[in-house]
């Protein structure tokens, strides 16, 4: 046992002895000191790297994948090294993994204090052992090498190695104030300290510290007078940041350091545009895409449940030309103004920090609830329960029946994107409030041109039929359509707040009917009817607004039946998928977005689509956007998009392509075919 024990020991010391003392067959390094110094002073070293064309080096911080440089010292008595100082790095994004690199030749700065006791005319040998990781594409090669160099002692201080000059320029200089952090709706929100007058181009920060943002996520910049803010996505399980942030604070080739201490950061100001961002078309553009959009709404199905208003309103248009241009421009007005609105809540949200998309009111349990309750007065208005001027569209009516039937169809019609829109609506959210604000009224006004032409442009009633008996027919006819409305709000109350808020909200719904309904028949016997409204209504409603709150379940998760086998979206589980090497189909989607329900029923939930997806190995993933998701808000904000449906496909190895709003199965089935 001795004996074989001594050959082990003497294996294992001969394996030692045969590793090369370096390993830099992907490129080299130098330790190189800028000249000599004098006794009690500082002097600055450097390690240059220079790998070979198409290989790259790591930041300290090597993102997703990679690793850091590692030093370790070997220094005569009493000299001390300070910490490596870096260039500005890279950004490299491979299937979707970030990585912080340096392309081609790069150094790295570390400056050493020298004791009093060194002796002016000695020169003492300094050595480092130093590992890092040399990458190309597509290989890793790990690198080491001990670096050795001798610095002289002298009793004047000399630079005479000129390259510093060039190694110290493209050194990130720090900062003189510090900055501020919080974390905030998953953010890792920064006050960087930069004066009104430097604008950056491109901007990009760098976290030193490991495990705490996501890297690969967009970052956000706004400029708040001598400060800019930036809100970085926080890393899904990631390590909570230390008392103090550090890092770099990049705009193309160059940057500055920064430490940051937790406190208080403003919100609001203006944003800047950053990385693609920059490429946003102009407002012209998007001016047009959202007039388009909007027109095109029109057409969409997420607008049908309410084209029983719409038609009732055209049809009226058959009556005096006065009438017509009043009450087209009153229904323009009141479009425009709900878009504006809506659009001015978001942004005042977000500027607030919160995480809202186009069409968040219909997250809200509370605004579901009143909608459905308006739409179920709705359709026994038409059915004729009741009579209300205001929503009466078969009498003569005024401007402010017109204005306000236009603050309804667009704040119920405006959840999903269409065509033209979701570019318009992406670029509003990046783009200042004032012009963000026009893009917003721009939408409204083309969802309500066509009715607005109809009431300016006589040649366009006169294609309509003339009013007659047949109207209070047809407005009959539209409550089967807006009952279908209610129908689908109360099983949205369902899928938001469980199935206790939604028997809750159905007593409030009865208690409603029964009130309009002795209100239809006060009426017809020619009595004064609302005070009996108010009597039967309101303990129904009291009732509502104390057991709604109590019976809505916050954690209810409302099954997703569906015949293609999906996982639930997250930022991880879409880099899995990718990683896989298989196709992924990644759709987002609510349950009170009706383009999505329809694209599900008629492109994705059919059997030949499972069968080629099956066939291929598609990856389906499904982010469901019905209860507010700040990670899904923040994605879609990444692509480009403020609101679902939004449909991506990625091929292995590629980035995601969007794919059209409308969807086809046989769309899917030849993309699974490549």
């Amino acid at each position: 046992m001795l004996f074989l024990f001594f050959m082990l020991l003497i294996g294992s010391l001969a394996h030692a002895q045969s590793l090369p003392e370096a390993k830099m067959d992907r490129g080299s390094a130098e330790l190189v000191f800028e000249g000599t110094t004098r006794p009690g002073s500082s002097v600055m070293a450097a390690i240059d790297f220079k790998p070979v064309e198409g290989w790259h080096g790591y930041w300290s911080n090597p993102g997703d994948a990679g690793q850091g440089l590692m030093l370790s010292w070997n220094l005569p008595e009493g000299w001390k090294a300070g910490a490596p100082q870096f260039p500005v790095p890279q950004k490299l994004l491979v299937a979707n993994l970030m990585n912080h690199v340096f392309e081609g030749e790069h150094a790295v700065l570390i400056p050493f204090e020298i004791p009093p006791s060194a002796k002016v005319g000695e020169s003492y040998p300094v050595s480092v052992r130093a590992d890092w990781l040399t990458c190309s594409d597509t290989l890793c090669v790990p690198q080491w090498a001990t670096l050795r160099a001798v610095v002289r002692v002298s009793d004047k201080a000399e630079v005479t190695e000129p390259r510093f000059a060039k190694w110290r320029a493209a050194i990130a200089p720090p900062l003189d104030q510090a900055g501020r952090f919080e974390t905030r709706a998953g953010n890792l929100r920064i006050a960087i300290p930069l004066p009104a007058a430097m604008e950056p181009a491109a901007p990009h920060v760098f976290i030193e510290q490991v495990r705490i943002v996501d890297y690969a996520a967009s970052q956000s910049f706004y400029r708040d007078g001598d400060t800019i803010i930036v809100e970085i996505p926080l890393k899904e399980g990631g390590d909570e940041p230390p008392p103090i942030i550090s890092g770099i604070f990049s705009f193309g080739e160059f940057g500055f350091r920064f430490e940051a201490e937790a406190g208080e950061v403003p919100t609001g100001g203006v944003r800047i545009m950053a990385g693609s961002e920059s490429e946003t078309p102009s407002l012209w553009v998007l001016l047009f895409g959202a007039l388009a959009g909007g027109l095109l709404l029109n057409i969409m199905p997420c607008v049908f449940p309410i084209l029983s208003i719409k038609a009732l309103a055209l049809a009226r248009a058959g009556e005096s030309q006065a009438q017509a241009r009043r009450e087209g421009i009153a229904y323009t007005a009141g479009v425009v103004l709900a878009c504006v609105g809506l659009g001015a809540l978001i942004l005042a949200l977000r500027a607030a920090g919160e995480q809202v998309g186009w069409a968040f009111q219909l997250q809200n349990p509370g605004v579901v609830v009143a909608l459905m309750l308006l739409a179920v007065a709705i359709t026994a208005n038409f059915a004729g329960v009741f009579e209300l001027p205001s929503l009466s569209f078969t009498r003569k009516g005024a401007p402010a029946s017109a204005f306000a039937t236009g603050l309804l169809a667009a704040f119920v019609a405006t959840p999903c994107t269409g065509p033209f829109m979701a570019v318009a609506l992406g670029a509003a959210l990046l783009l200042p409030p004032l012009e963000a604000l026009v893009l917003f009224a721009a939408l409204g006004f083309g969802l309500a041109l066509p009715f607005l032409l109809i009431g300016l442009v006589p040649r366009l009633r006169a294609m309509l039929p003339k009013p007659g008996p047949w109207m209070e027919r047809f407005r009959k006819a539209m409550a089967f359509p807006m009952g279908l409305t209610a129908l689908a709000l109360i099983w949205l109350t369902a899928r938001l707040g469980g199935k206790g808020f939604a028997l809750v909200a159905l007593v409030v719904v009865v208690g409603l009917m029964i009130a309009l309904m002795v209100v239809g028949r006060l009426q017809r016997s020619g009595k004064m009817a609302w005070p009996a409204f108010g009597l039967i209504a309101a303990p129904f409603l009291i009732f509502g607004l104390f057991a709604l709150p109590a019976s809505y379940d916050a954690n209810a998760q409302a099954s997703r039946d569906t015949i293609i086998e999906t996982v639930p979206f997250s930022r991880d589980a879409l880099a899995d998928a990718r990683a896989s090497g298989q196709p992924v189909f990644l759709w987002f989607t609510a349950d009170w977005c009706v383009t999505c329900k329809v694209n599900e029923s008629v492109a994705i939930e059919r059997e030949v689509t499972r069968e080629a997806f099956e066939r291929a190995g598609v990856v389906a993933m499904v982010g469901d956007w019905t209860r507010p998701d700040p990670e899904i808000t923040t994605f879609l904000n990444e692509q480009g998009a403020a609101g679902v449906p939004l449909y991506l496909w990625y091929e292995p190895g590629t980035d995601g392509e969007q794919l059209p709003q409308v969807l086809t199965s046989d769309m899917l089935v030849e993309r699974a075919k490549r």
